[in-house]
């Protein structure tokens, strides 16, 4: 199994919405894409109410290496990971594959 977790840091107003509005968008939709996405086994994003951290987390899983390229490709995630772009001002990640 592999996981996928990112950390986004969100500009206070993008796209004409406050943050909040957007990271409630972004979970919408990397959340709705379990089950569209060949091997994406769990998605879910928390928003963050510790003013230390990052403001937005993605915690996934998917079946195989394959399965996280192919979502990085996936149609439905370009449409999302469009809309992050623009509305982000800061991001990590970490793959990590467990047995």
């Amino acid at each position: 199994m592999i996981k996928h977790i990112v950390f986004w840091n969100l500009k206070d107003e993008a796209e004409g919405n406050p943050k909040l509005t957007n990271a409630l968008t972004i979970k919408k939709g990397l959340e709705s894409l379990v089950g569209v996405v060949d091997g994406l086994k769990k998605a879910e994003v928390g928003i963050n109410f510790n003013p230390k951290g990052y403001d937005l987390c993605l915690y996934s899983e998917f079946t195989t290496k394959e399965a996280l390229e192919g979502y990085q490709q996936h149609p439905e995630h370009q449409k999302v990971r469009e809309f992050v772009h623009k509305v982000i001002s800061e991001r990590v990640v970490c793959d990590y594959e467990v047995e």
